[in-house]
């Protein structure tokens, strides 16, 4: 595939970044790499945005692959060189840490005791995270690339127009630091810290800046080659795009303003700058910003406690640029979303697979690997009516379902049969809330169970659903689906389910008929229980 315009009908927003992409490297030769570049600030530990900013640079990577037939690469970038300016929380030898305030991560003893410094130890963390979910990726390190010198001319370029930049950046500083501002940041040639201090003169021929130490009063001239400083950190991002070509990165909505700024730099130096995405933030439950010190929201490791990588996938793919709720209650939607995605992908064209993102998460391919004849809400109502907490008794009913199911031959919906059982533990079995029928609902619930209960065993989901939709219609319920909210409500005790077709049909009809029994039965008191199995 080698045209951007290929299937204007793929308009998934990856394949619509890959066509600014393309644009912004319509004067590239096609032999040259496009790189997409991800940052990472490795004073703390890779989390569920780690996630989903590389996942998401995946994606665009894709679709220009797919689109042009060039090749892209992604470069996750760790700014390992950036000094420790607090102590973070959640790791041990606070103390340690604190004594060691102002140093570059890279030069901090790893307060794990695992590996050479601590920025080390959580680029090690980055790598393992990032392996885990099979991303495509060139780890660079800050401080290597610094040391080793493959910044050294970018620095001397920044150097040479230092006063534009500091122009360019002082306006949006406050009075005070407007005054003494300078994108160099040296490094104390004794003590090792990262100075954030004026400087007082800059000598782009020798590469070098003059400033004072404060608590000393001793002057120094450093060069800012090979690691003897470091840019702060707008001009620091514009000059690594400048130094590496980087052509595509995305960043969160909260650097909007760093962006703007970095590009103008970036031009300043000599050098268009990157092909941008602004992706939203997450919110909480509570509608409010998801922030690690705050420890509000989602973790990655919960997530996976309750669904498949496929289904964090799937959240992390639609529309990146709304900002969204990150809580327990996305996860049965996402996945189930997916499982709708990924059957519908087999059907689809080749050329037009990139419509469905079940195409990304898969990476370019349709397996059937996760696939699932079952939704994770219908295993999930299943393990609400049964109250069972472990999958032998939930693949009794499976099996009844469809007696070619098993965990042998579908090892996938096995998994989705464990964290179903962990999601309903946690999360359903203690909000289960069941309401007293009206008199409408409980004579139209009387009627389905007359209907049930006479009808053929065998009969396909969609046919139990058309017994269910006339029985309704029966009752004159406007609209219909206050009849499905009945259902829910006064026989499951939640808001929401499947299609109560397939639900009655996995379920069996004879038992569906005694859960509607057991229901009409329930005495006002306890409406709001949870009946045992």
């Amino acid at each position: 595939m080698q045209n951007s315009d290929f299937h204007p009908d793929l308009k998934t927003w990856p394949c619509e970044e890959a066509r600014k992409l393309v644009k912004h490297l319509q004067n590239v030769p096609a032999d040259k790499p496009a790189l997409l570049e991800t940052g990472y600030g490795p004073s703390g530990l890779p989390h569920i945005g780690t996630f989903g900013e590389v996942a998401r640079t995946s994606w665009v990577k894709l679709a220009y692959e797919f689109m042009t037939g060039r090749q892209a690469k992604i470069l996750t970038f760790s700014d390992d060189m950036d000094a420790l300016r607090k102590v973070p929380g959640n790791v041990p030898q606070q103390e340690m840490l604190q004594a060691h305030l102002g140093l570059p991560l890279s030069r901090i003893p790893d307060p794990f005791g695992k590996y050479e410094s601590f920025a080390a130890h959580n680029n090690a963390m980055l790598c393992a995270f990032l392996d885990r979910f099979g991303f495509e990726y060139e780890f660079a390190s800050a401080t290597t690339y610094y040391t080793e010198g493959r910044f050294d001319a970018a620095l001397r370029r920044m150097l040479e127009v230092h006063d534009e930049v500091v122009a360019t950046i002082a306006p949006t500083l406050g009075q005070e630091r407007r005054a003494t501002y300078s994108p160099v940041l040296p490094i104390h040639p004794e003590t090792g810290h990262v100075m954030q201090v004026p400087i007082l003169g800059v000598n782009a021929d020798a590469a070098s800046v003059t400033w004072k130490d404060p608590e000393t009063g001793r002057n120094f001239e450093t060069s800012v080659l090979r690691g003897g400083a470091k840019m702060q950190w707008k001009a620091d991002w514009a000059m690594r795009w400048y130094a590496l070509g980087v052509d595509y990165e995305m960043s969160g909505k909260d650097l909007i303003d760093s962006v703007k700024l970095s590009s103008k730099i970036c031009r300043i130096l000599g050098r268009q700058p990157p092909q941008t995405l602004t992706y939203e933030l997450f919110l909480d439950q509570n509608a409010q910003k998801i922030s690690k010190s705050k420890g509000n929201g989602l973790s990655i490791e919960e997530w996976l406690r309750y669904a498949p990588p496929e289904s964090l996938s799937q959240y992390m793919f639609n529309q990146p640029t709304r900002a969204k709720r990150l809580f327990f209650d996305v996860i049965p939607r996402a996945m189930d979303e997916y499982l709708a995605n990924a059957e519908k992908l087999l059907d689809q064209p080749e050329e037009m697979r990139p419509a469905n993102p079940a195409w990304f998460i898969q990476k370019g391919k349709a397996g059937q690997e996760t696939l699932s004849p079952l939704s994770f809400a219908a295993l999930l109502n299943l393990a609400s009516v049964a109250n069972v907490d472990a999958p032998a008794p939930l693949w009794k009913f499976i099996q009844r379902y469809d007696a070619t199911l098993s965990p042998e031959t579908h090892p996938y919906v096995d998994r989705l049969v464990g964290y179903a059982l962990a999601y309903y533990q946690d999360f359903v079995k203690p909000d289960k809330r069941f309401r007293q029928p009206s008199e409408q609902e409980r004579q139209a619930l009387q009627d389905l169970a007359t209907e049930l209960a006479k009808a053929d065993p065998a009969l396909s989901p969609v046919q139990v659903q058309d017994i269910v939709f006339e029985v309704g219609k029966r009752h004159h319920f406007t609209p219909l689906r206050a009849w499905f909210g009945c259902l829910y409500e006064v026989l499951l005790g939640q808001k929401e389910g499947p299609r109560f077709g397939i639900f009655a049909a996995l379920l069996g009809l004879k038992e569906t008929v005694a859960l509607i029994e057991e229901a009409l039965a329930r005495p006002p008191s306890a409406s709001s229980a949870v009946p045992d199995a």
